[in-house]
């Protein structure tokens, strides 16, 4: 069922729960009026009814040329783990999820969504949980905020083939750089990426 923000008498945003524990596909609720809409993007407040307690240190854009084009499995681990917010502004895109937090209760679980322009959904990701998307429309452009500085030495990551995770890609994988090619597969259950 949808949490509906509380942080006052007309919310701005939904928060539908995916498979991944703590992640939400989040949705507007826009006021039409003969122009066209309003919405809120984004509210700390009612983020924090839902239980997302997120600050924003940086927002990030990627865009993307070939539909069919992976990007990721990527995040962060303590202490530069981040949590991200993610909606596609131009095209569309299948946004996946891993979650990477040893002791959660979906730990190694994964969700995926499409994410289109036209829908103006959204994902939450919790921190350690990998994120990657593949472009289903050519000139794909993502739009993201961030919880964290980018810090190398804390960055890991997980295949997007990785056959004990078993994502169900929309379209063939393209245009997979080496880094996300070189991810080593998940062994054991415990083991840390």
């Amino acid at each position: 069922m949808p949490l509906r923000g509380s942080a006052g008498v007309d919310p701005a945003v939904r928060f539908e729960p995916t498979a991944v524990d703590g992640a939400y596909l989040v949705e507007l609720e826009p006021r039409d009026d003969d122009r066209g809409f309003f919405a809120r993007a984004w509210s700390e407040a009612e983020f924090a009814t839902a239980g997302i307690e997120m600050t924003v240190r940086a927002a990030n854009m990627t865009y993307t040329r070939q539909r069919g084009t992976v990007r990721g499995l990527h995040y962060q681990v303590g202490p530069a783990d981040e949590a991200k917010f993610i909606r596609c502004i131009r095209g569309a895109a299948f946004s996946a999820i891993v979650d990477m937090r040893p002791g959660s209760p979906t730990f190694r679980a994964w969700t995926g969504v499409e994410l289109t322009a036209a829908d103006r959904r959204a994902l939450y990701i919790p921190a350690q949980c990998a994120a990657g998307a593949q472009a289903l429309a050519d000139d794909t452009e993502m739009f993201y905020l961030v919880s964290g500085a980018y810090s190398p030495e804390h960055e890991r990551g997980v295949r997007y083939d990785d056959p004990s995770i078993g994502i169900s890609w929309p379209l063939p994988a393209i245009n997979v750089t080496d880094k996300d090619h070189g991810w080593p597969l998940l062994a054991g259950p415990e083991e840390d990426q």
